[in-house]
């Protein structure tokens, strides 16, 4: 099987500052893989590459047999970090998602019925459709990266790459985010993101490439994510878990302890110099 998306001997770098070093990988239509690395690491600008605003110093970036050189590829969609967006911007769920529809769109100033059609129809698919006309800084963390899925949606790409697309949201969001996801990319669309949470990433992608400047390592979680894999990758003392076929990383707790860096811990709350020591007392037992 030929693969979708090619990445071979790529380095690229801002000047004369290196942020990749001879990255080759590929993903086959269909697979869903997360990248994950220190910041740093040259994740955002791997995006971008595939995406087609940045060009490679050297090698070949390749999207359904097509080299980009540059070009934006027509079928990428693309969901940025929450991060990065002016929530401020005066502008309603149902204008966010239209931007998605620049390329198809005529020169005159405003979308068609079919394009505002297109928008409900995709709005509805993520079940935000009754916010279509809310203002997007009035909305939850998991709406607001619905409207940025549907906007990606819109343009019916065969890959969509997210850029931390659980980053800034509670875990039940982000729980409800990857499960979007899955049900997505189950429907035929290759997806793509980044994340800094290995746990999530271990619990529900089936691929994951380690990254930092090179590829590290690349596999399904159970066999990518390893002591020396993820210490190589974040240049720290990580360490992987293996309990009732879940994967879980930490990173290795370091020498000191909790009474070394908190001895006395006070309560707030104490009604009485008695009460107070006894209560901290009581906690400063149950710490040790």
């Amino acid at each position: 099987m030929d693969p979708f998306v090619e990445i071979r001997d790529v380095t690229f770098g801002y000047g004369a500052t290196p942020v990749l070093s001879n990255v080759s990988l590929h993903l086959h239509r269909g697979q869903f893989a997360g990248l994950v690395g220190p910041s740093g690491a040259g994740k955002t600008s791997l995006l971008k590459l595939i995406l087609g605003t940045l060009r490679p110093n050297r090698g070949s970036v390749t999207i359904g047999g097509a080299t980009l050189n540059g070009r934006p590829a027509p079928q990428v969609g693309y969901v940025p970090q929450l991060e990065s967006v002016d929530w401020n911007f005066p502008v309603t769920v149902e204008q966010v998602v239209l931007m998605g529809r620049v390329r198809q769109s005529s020169w005159l100033p405003w979308h068609d019925a079919g394009a505002k059609h297109a928008a409900r129809a995709v709005l509805q698919r993520l079940e935000i459709d009754h916010l279509a006309n809310r203002h997007i800084r009035d909305l939850s963390g998991g709406q607001q990266q619905r409207v940025f899925l549907a906007r990606a949606l819109i343009s019916q790409p065969e890959l969509l790459v997210l850029d931390e697309p659980t980053s800034g949201v509670d875990m039940r969001t982000a729980e409800n985010v990857l499960h979007l996801l899955c049900d997505l990319n189950q429907q035929g669309i290759t997806i793509l993101m980044t994340s800094h949470d290995l746990n999530a990433v271990a619990a529900h992608l089936p691929w994951v490439i380690c990254l930092n400047r090179r590829v590290i390592a690349e596999g399904p979680p159970e066999r990518a994510f390893t002591d020396a894999v993820l210490s190589e990758t974040y240049q720290g003392d990580m360490m992987v878990l293996r309990h009732n076929g879940m994967v879980l990383v930490h990173q290795r707790p370091h020498h000191h302890t909790r009474k070394e860096v908190l001895p006395a811990p006070v309560l707030g709350h104490r009604r009485s110099e008695q009460e107070g020591k006894e209560e901290t007392e009581k906690a400063y037992a149950m710490a040790t």
